[in-house]
């Protein structure tokens, strides 16, 4: 402790020797000061002692908090490693699904171009089709006349256009509807009953008679008694007749003369018959020229029957026309068969083919002008 210093006034002077030590007198006005210096002073230490407990507990607690925050920090850093080591492994498992989606877009694109150049192609696939078999029903509707045919062919051609359900097929098939429409009201031929017919006369050729083969017919009146018979009858009326006294010679005679005279007219007329032939050839045919005459016959029916299914009505009529001559020529034409065999091809030659057939030729510009669009 540091001593108070005295007044400032007072002389310095050495004290006297003799005089005994005193304890100095400190003013009564000064004594305040001094007391509360003291308690300031022990309030600073108290302070400072309390300070510094505090400052040591909170060093402490912090070193520990610091310890505690490295551990933290250690673990952490752990943690951050470890979800670092996720993020880069999901990173990477997202590039991956990036890498497939974009893998995923390009085939999606590139399926819906396929689908379209599909159907694109199947559009065009089938209008090839319906144009082949529009060019087809319209060739044979020409050459062969088969309606029937072209109906069915236009008909399964709007139904396949019906089905993809498309607008632009519209022009298409109302074009197809037209050629239905001048088919369905052609007057109708009967090919097919026509060809019977002709397949009816051409199975009767072979059982028709020929000139060269002819027999004796046989007489639709009942025969007349023959000679001797008569002489039998005769006899059993003479006895009859005497004894009525009734008979004339003179009529028995021409009787009798009548009699005979019939018998051998009869027979005459057995061994000779008398008939108008044209060409004395088909009275002298040998079998093998017989056989070659109903092999042509059959060929000239057989020629119709092609010309009748192709349409062709001149070669059709000109081998009708043959076929008659040679059945006149040939065959014997009071027989039964080859009258009606005459009737069947006289009903076969009054058919009517000459009937002009339309073109398909809408439908088919219908279609190739769809085709000609880019």
């Amino acid at each position: 402790m540091n001593e108070l210093p005295t007044s400032s006034g007072a002389p310095s002077s050495p004290p006297p020797a003799a005089a005994p030590v005193r304890t100095p007198l400190i003013p009564v006005g000064q004594r305040p000061v001094w007391g509360a210096v003291a308690a300031l002073t022990a309030l600073l230490l108290a302070q400072w002692w309390s300070s510094h407990q505090e400052l040591k507990t909170v060093r402490e607690e912090v070193a520990q908090r610091l310890k505690s925050g490295d551990t933290l920090n250690a673990e952490t850093k752990v943690m951050v490693r470890s979800v670092q080591d996720s993020i880069k492994e999901l990173q990477a498992k997202v590039n991956v699904l990036e890498s497939k989606q974009v893998e995923a877009q390009g085939q999606q694109l590139a399926l819906e171009q396929l689908y379209q150049d599909l159907s694109k192609n199947r559009d065009d696939w089938a209008l090839a089709e319906i144009e082949q078999v529009l060019s087809t029903a319209s060739q044979q509707l020409q050459l062969a006349g088969n309606v029937q045919g072209a109906i069915i062919a236009l008909q399964n051609a709007d139904n396949r256009l019906s089905r993809s359900d498309k607008p632009q097929f519209i022009q298409i098939r109302r074009a197809i509807a037209r050629d239905l429409d001048r088919l369905k009201v052609l007057p109708a031929v009967d090919i097919t009953g026509i060809a019977l017919r002709l397949d009816a006369v051409i199975s009767q050729i072979d059982s028709m008679p020929l000139l060269s083969d002819e027999k004796p017919v046989t007489a639709a009146t009942p025969p007349k008694p023959s000679r001797r018979l008569q002489k039998a009858q005769e006899s059993a009326k003479a006895p009859i007749a005497k004894s009525n006294g009734n008979v004339d010679w003179v009529s028995d005679l021409q009787e009798k003369w009548q009699s005979w005279s019939n018998e051998m007219w009869t027979d005459i007329k057995d061994l000779i018959r008398v008939r108008k032939v044209d060409s004395s050839d088909a009275l002298l045919l040998s079998p093998t020229q017989a056989y070659y005459a109903r092999e042509n016959l059959k060929l000239r029916l057989l020629n119709a029957r092609l010309a009748l299914l192709a349409r062709n009505e001149n070669a059709f009529r000109s081998d009708l026309v043959a076929a008659q001559d040679v059945i006149a020529k040939y065959f014997d034409t009071r027989a039964k068969q080859t009258q009606t065999t005459q009737a069947l091809l006289r009903q076969v030659q009054s058919s009517n083919l000459a009937i002009e057939m339309p073109t398909l030729s809408d439908s088919l510009n219908a279609v190739r002008n769809y085709k000609a669009k880019p």
